[in-house]
């Protein structure tokens, strides 16, 4: 076995390791790759598709509500109140079956409410629903 002394520790190294430097390499290299889909936020989602064509809607159909940040409701530019609006919504599925509605939440609604509104309408048995945006311009 040989033994090595203080004079040798003084010598230069002409070649460098990289065993631990590769080992570290691998460590953050996994680390990063489990942590990484944990900070994404969005979604993957697959959105379902229709074979058949959107029937084309006739613009008396469609009724207008909005809704502002104070959350007033108004329908086709008339106050409604939100008690009442269960039994309005109910007397225009029943004078028009094939009636559409369009929210116009302001965007500063909380989702809640734009919910519950769904929800009245959902009851009245609306199904032909959207929902007004405005697109973002670009910076």
């Amino acid at each position: 076995m040989r033994r090595y002394s203080q004079r040798h520790s003084l010598s230069t190294l002409s070649e460098i390791n990289i065993t631990p430097l590769l080992d570290l390499a691998f460590v953050l290299l996994i680390i990063f790759m489990i942590t990484t889909p944990l900070l994404e936020n969005s979604v993957n989602l697959i959105i379902p598709s229709s074979s058949a064509a959107n029937a084309r809607v006739a613009p008396g159909q469609v009724q207008i509500i909005s809704i502002d940040r104070r959350e007033a409701i108004r329908m086709n530019d008339k106050p409604v109140a939100a008690a009442d609006l269960a039994a309005r919504l109910a007397e225009l599925k029943r004078a028009n079956p094939e009636v559409a509605v369009v929210l116009r939440p302001h965007r500063d609604l909380p989702v809640q409410r734009l919910i519950a509104l769904m929800d009245e309408l959902q009851r009245a048995g609306i199904s032909k629903v959207g929902i007004a945006t405005k697109a973002e311009t670009g910076k």
